[in-house]
C-alpha cells in the first residue's frame, strides 16, 4: 500500500480537505490537521477491468429480509457478546465515503460513494481480549445466519473505507437503498486493498480471533491475503478463471 501524510495549517484547511483523495485518516491539533490515507483509488490492479456498472455476483440465494427476525452478533475474543437489532445497528454513528471495488473475476469500479456504519462503531460496542488481529464477518447464506464469512485483519479495517452499508450513489445513480441482490440490508464493502468477495453481502455478524481463520471462499481454495495489487485471488495455483 502507497501511504501518503502531510501537515494542512488550518487557515488552509477548508481549500484541501475537498480535494483530497484517499483519504482516510484526520488527527487534529492546535496547528492544523495531519492528513493520512492511500494512493489506491483510481489505480486499476494487475489482471483488472473497469466497469462503470456494478456486477451481482453471489452464492445461494437472495436474503430475504425480516426485521423482526434479523440481529447483528459480535462475539468470538471479546470480553461480553453483544447482539443487535435492525434498529440499534441503524442508531450507530453514520459515514459517507467513497470506496473503489475490486472483484476478482477482475472487474473493478472506481468512484461508488456508499452511506453506512464504519467498521469501527461496531469495535467500540466490545472490549477485546487481548491478541485479537484477525475478524471473520459473517453473512446469511441458503438461510443459515453464518453460512457465508470473510475473514480479514483488524488493522486495516479502521478507516472510513471500511463499511457496512446501506446507501450508494455514483456518477449515473443518485442516491438509493442497495436492492436485495447487492445485500440490502446491510453490506460489507472492504478497503479497495482487498478482493470484494471479502464484503460479505447480507451482514449477520462479526467474529473477533486472535489467529486467522478461512472464511467461505478461503475455505475453497481462495487467497488468505487477497490484496488485488498482489494479484493474490487464489491460495491454490492451479486455480483460475
Amino acid at each position: 500500500m502507497q501511504v501518503w501524510t502531510f501537515f494542512v495549517p488550518k487557515e488552509y484547511s477548508s481549500t484541501f480537505f475537498p480535494c483530497i483523495r484517499g483519504l482516510n485518516q484526520v488527527y487534529f491539533g492546535e496547528q492544523g490537521f495531519l492528513l493520512g490515507g492511500n494512493l489506491m483509488s483510481n489505480k486499476l490492479p494487475p489482471g483488472q477491468f473497469e466497469t462503470d456498472s456494478w456486477p451481482i455476483l453471489h452464492e445461494g440465494d437472495v436474503y430475504r429480509f425480516e426485521e423482526d427476525q434479523w440481529s447483528f452478533r459480535l462475539f468470538g475474543q471479546v470480553k461480553e457478546e453483544r447482539v443487535l437489532s435492525y434498529s440499534e445497528v441503524m442508531t450507530l454513528p453514520k459515514t459517507t465515503s467513497t470506496i473503489d471495488m475490486h472483484c476478482v473475476t477482475t472487474w473493478s469500479k472506481f468512484d461508488t460513494h456508499f452511506e453506512g456504519i464504519a467498521f469501527r462503531e461496531f469495535l467500540n460496542l466490545v472490549e477485546l481480549n487481548p491478541g485479537v488481529k484477525y475478524v471473520k464477518i459473517y453473512g446469511y447464506l441458503e438461510g443459515h445466519r453464518f453460512g457465508y464469512s470473510a475473514n480479514l485483519p483488524l488493522a486495516p479495517l479502521q478507516g472510513d473505507d471500511a463499511l457496512f452499508v446501506y446507501r450508494w450513489k455514483d456518477e449515473n445513480h443518485e442516491w438509493q437503498d442497495l436492492s436485495p441482490k447487492h445485500g440490502y440490508p446491510l453490506r460489507f464493502i472492504p478497503p479497495a486493498s482487498f478482493y470484494l468477495w471479502k464484503g460479505s453481502k447480507w451482514v449477520s455478524g462479526i467474529e473477533f480471533l486472535t489467529e486467522d481463520e478461512a472464511g467461505y471462499w478461503e475455505e475453497r481454495g481462495y487467497s488468505m491475503t487477497a490484496d488485488p495489487f498482489k494479484e493474490e485471488r487464489f491460495s491454490d495455483p492451479r486455480m483460475s478463471f
